[in-house]
């Protein structure tokens, strides 16, 4: 995912906010560009209309773009299973040059780590010789681990139950020490191992390449002794034996530590910070293996790849936005406070709506936008103009809309009612929704100042939540040590605002706009536009 460009509106979207990066993100795709639309927020209802509307799936909700382990080249590793045996996992560690494997489940789910130190503590232990039972241990791992050959395998013995022992002692001697079920290593004496099978061993392990006796090999099928040759010698074969134990039996499988690809770095370097193991394994969301990570991972982190659209500012943008790389803005707003380490391609244009922008990119570049994407322009178009009943319209705008429209195959007019008929009704929103939903945070003289906008047809149902409203801008001045907060309820029909302003400066509010306030509030006729009508007569009352 490190290729990936994110394109993001603002926080509290807007239907332009997330119409243009859903847009953009296409004609990015269309040039070369892997894109990524994301949203800061949830939808509002005229949004949530105008994707439905177009059959859109809205973009992918991501608040912050601090980097994660899923932005680090991690390395690749083969995760083992935990019928695994030691021997073959010490040959995976020593072959890749790691200092730990995973150990995954059937579903390739992580369940334990296999590494260097704990093989070798393990193997180091004074095991006893009934490791080979404990550990479940089979006879394909004995197998693989002596280089043995299969003379006889007992359907009956899959696993073994008896102790490991020599039988170095006279044949007379060995029915003394062979009980049950034992795993008997034994050289070439026929007299020696008709014995051992007689002792009703489960297993018994020829070492130097010797050839089994028809006899012995007919008599270990009645007894049901599997039978296997191995190429070592008595005291290799016994050295080894350990070696076949399943890694199951001495990985750690408590309190392990494994980071998910969501992971933020710098919550992970403070737990590498108070570790200290070399490696550590690395799973996605279901916990599933997909590599492995090390300390220094960290120095080489790659950052998240941001095109910004409808903002330019760092207290409306998303978290993070520090630690990412800028690559572009598309912007209708002012300049605003985001800085940038090296240049980037900064598009800001006095028009209506970020949308146009977006559009312009298109035609200017002889690309056609998809149906649903011209409607979503035509969408965003429509609401950050309000028909172009906003002061902030301009031909541009018009003649944008015009093509898209032609694209999209609606009618703007009748578009526009369903539209704003959807996303003005305030039924079932709460007082805390409705402030947020469209809400920008601005710093003005060092005063940090929020702006909100509501744009309804039914101003009268608003009256009867206007009181809890103001409770609410309150509690988020005093919480969010805001100077000053004024929220826009826009009657689209009577082409107007109210402007509610809560704060220790809201008396600017009344200079701004010269109104006096009463209960917190006035309307102001021709009030539409935040960014052209309300930011820049607050901007110099306060200045």
């Amino acid at each position: 995912m490190n290729d990936v460009v994110y394109i993001t509106g603002h926080k509290n979207p807007d239907t332009d906010s997330i119409c243009s990066a859903i847009a953009y993100s296409e004609f990015k795709n269309k040039i070369g560009v892997t894109t990524i639309p994301i949203r800061l927020g949830e939808l509002n209802k005229e949004t949530q209309f105008v994707l439905d509307y177009f059959k859109v799936t809205p973009p992918k909700l991501m608040e912050n773009v601090k980097p994660q382990i899923s932005d680090l080249d991690i390395d690749n590793v083969n995760p083992i299973s935990p019928e695994t045996s030691i021997k073959t996992a010490w040959s995976m560690i020593s072959k890749n040059n790691v200092k730990t494997l995973p150990v995954v489940d059937g579903d390739d789910k992580l369940i334990g780590v296999a590494s260097q130190s704990n093989i070798t503590s393990c193997y180091m232990d004074i095991w006893d010789s009934n490791v080979i039972q404990k550990s479940g241990t089979t006879l394909e791992n004995i197998l693989d681990t002596l280089s043995a050959k299969c003379a006889y395998a007992s359907n009956e013995n899959i696993k073994f139950t008896g102790k490991v022992i020599i039988a170095a002692m006279q044949p007379e001697s060995i029915c003394e020490f062979i009980e049950e079920g034992d795993i008997v290593i034994c050289g070439d004496r026929v007299d020696a191992q008709d014995i051992i099978l007689d002792s009703k061993a489960s297993l018994m392990i020829i070492t130097g390449n010797h050839t089994v006796n028809d006899d012995i090999l007919e008599k270990a099928k009645k007894v049901n002794c599997s039978i296997i040759v191995t190429p070592y010698d008595t005291f290799t074969t016994a050295r080894l034996i350990p070696q076949s134990i399943p890694i199951g039996y001495v990985m750690k499988k408590d309190n392990l530590v494994c980071f998910k690809t969501n992971d933020l770095i710098e919550d992970v370097r403070e737990v590498m910070l108070q570790t200290r193991y070399r490696s550590y394994p690395v799973v996605n969301l279901e916990n599933k293996v997909i590599g492995s990570m090390s300390r220094y991972h960290l120095i080489s982190q790659n950052k998240k790849k941001v095109i910004l659209v409808d903002h330019n500012e760092k207290s409306q943008s998303v978290l993070g936005l520090e630690d990412a790389e800028i690559l572009e803005i598309l912007d209708h707003h002012k300049v605003g406070d985001i800085q940038t380490g090296s240049p980037i391609y900064f598009r800001n244009e006095p028009v209506g709506c970020t949308a146009t922008i977006v559009a312009s990119k298109f035609f200017e570049n002889g690309i056609r936008p998809s149906q649903k994407v011209a409607g979503l322009l035509c969408s965003a178009i429509i609401s950050d103009t309000l028909l172009f009943k906003s002061p902030t319209s301009t031909d541009l705008d018009k003649m944008i809309l015009r093509r898209l429209a032609a694209i999209a195959e609606i009618d703007p007019e009748t578009f526009s009612n369903d539209m704003f008929k959807a996303g003005s009704s305030l039924e079932g929103e709460t007082p805390e929704e409705l402030l947020n939903q469209d809400f920008k945070a601005f710093n003005i003289s060092e005063v940090k100042v929020g702006v909100g906008q509501i744009s309804t047809m039914d101003t009268e149902g608003f009256k009867s939540i206007r009181k809890d409203i103001i409770k609410v801008m309150e509690s988020k001045c005093k919480e969010e040590n805001y100077g000053l907060i004024v929220l826009m309820v826009t009657d689209i029909l009577k082409g107007g605002s109210e402007l509610i302003a809560i704060g220790e400066k809201q008396d600017v509010v009344s200079k701004a706009f010269n109104i006096t306030l009463t209960d917190n509030g006035a309307y102001v006729p021709g009030i539409l536009s935040r960014k052209k009508q309300v930011i820049p007569p607050l901007t110099a009352a306060m200045s």
